[in-house]
C-alpha cells in the first residue's frame, strides 16, 4: 500500500517534470522563432541587394571550399574506427 507522504511525493516530482518540459519547448520555440525571424530578414536584405549577395556567396565559396581543398590534398592514410 502506498502512503499518502509518497502520494504528495510522485506528485510533486510529476509536476516538476511537467515545469521543466514546459520551460524548455518554451525556450526552444522562443530560439527558433528568432533564428526564423532573423533568417527572413536577411533574405530580404539579400534579395534587395545583389551586390551583397555576390559578396556572401564569394565569402561562404571561400569558407566551405577551403576544407574541401585540404580534404581532396591530404595525403595522409585514412585511420581505422575502432570496433
Amino acid at each position: 500500500m502506498v502512503s499518502a507522504a509518497s502520494m504528495i511525493g510522485i506528485a510533486v516530482v510529476a509536476l516538476q517534470n511537467l515545469i521543466l518540459g514546459g520551460t524548455q519547448i518554451t525556450v526552444a520555440m522562443i530560439g527558433n522563432t528568432l533564428i526564423t525571424l532573423t533568417a527572413g530578414g536577411l533574405a530580404v536584405f539579400l534579395a534587395r541587394r545583389p551586390a551583397w549577395t555576390r559578396a556572401q556567396r564569394a565569402f561562404m565559396a571561400t569558407v566551405l571550399g577551403g576544407p574541401a581543398v585540404k580534404m581532396a590534398t591530404d595525403r595522409s592514410r585514412a585511420v581505422a574506427a575502432a570496433p
